[in-house]
């Protein structure tokens, strides 16, 4: 029988930064990015100084790995028109937040960018997507490359590698059909579950240390305010977008009377297409 696990968000603010943790974050960030990652630390972040009753259920945390990269995991539950402005500024203040005036610009270090949003980001049928900056040729179409002497001194094989790399994991489009490790990951970040035969790289730790069960009574009247606080998140967000919409089509209804209005079209017409009331149609 699955167990009740805690939300990955939750677990992000109140469990993940504990040391002892690291290996939870260490298994999901070593399936996404294909290679066995290390948490040296986790750093200060603007979620840190979030609690749970901010008002939009984000957190983000910004970690730096064995090879001294910065690493920005981003988890947003409502949607944000400017979400890909956020992406991009979010990398931007990493890395200038952790040059220091008159270091050698060969100090700046590389980021990465995850982004685990529960909304619709953008047009597209994948719920994985990852960016990278590359320079193409505008004549010949090939892709600029490093010079063997700038892969000796930097350490990397090509130029992308030098600069931010971005993920967006799209939770809720995802199928529940989980076709490798990365997705046994994503399956527990959309159910909160994780299956008995699942055995990506830190969903044992997962199993153990974001059991609900095992959480003290501290932490579990914490969650439950969570969970009830996202509820109500939620419903405002929709009752907002809601009443947008009917607002919108109520403007469009007194536009399309006014003209009828203005053509002197009888006002039982007037009401039986626009579905004004008559007094409605006369104050116009």
């Amino acid at each position: 029988m699955a167990k009740n696990l805690v939300r990955f968000d939750w677990a992000m603010k109140r469990l993940l930064r504990n040391k002892a943790n690291y290996v939870v974050l260490e298994g999901f960030l070593s399936e996404l990015l294909r290679e066995d990652i290390q948490i040296e630390q986790i750093l200060e972040s603007e979620g840190n100084q979030e609690d749970e009753l901010t008002k939009f259920n984000r957190v983000d945390m910004l970690a730096l790995n064995s090879r001294k990269e910065l690493v920005i995991i981003e988890l947003q539950n409502n949607s944000e028109a400017d979400y890909f402005q956020r992406m991009l500024f979010g990398t931007s203040k990493a890395l200038t937040d952790y040059f220091q005036l008159g270091d050698s610009y060969r100090s700046v270090r590389k980021v990465y960018s995850i982004n685990i949003v529960y909304f619709d980001l953008g047009q597209g049928d994948d719920y994985v997507y990852h960016g990278k900056n590359e320079f193409v040729g505008i004549h010949n179409g090939d892709v600029l490359g490093l010079s063997a002497r700038q892969k000796s001194s930097l350490g990397y094989e090509h130029v992308h590698q030098i600069y931010p790399e971005y993920y967006i994991i799209k939770v809720n489009r995802f199928d529940n059909v989980a076709k490798d490790t990365l997705d046994q990951w994503i399956y527990y970040l959309k159910n909160n579950q994780v299956k008995d035969e699942f055995n990506a790289k830190g969903l044992e730790s997962v199993r153990q240390r974001l059991d609900f069960d095992a959480l003290t009574p501290d932490e579990k009247a914490a969650y439950r305010r969570t969970l009830e606080n996202t509820s109500i998140e939620k419903d405002v967000m929709e009752t907002a977008r809601v009443e947008g919409v009917q607002e919108g089509q109520l403007q469009k209804s007194r536009e399309v009377a006014r003209k009828m209005k203005q053509d002197g079209m009888p006002v039982d017409l007037n009401v039986k297409y626009t579905g004004l009331f008559p007094d409605e149609i006369e104050l116009l």
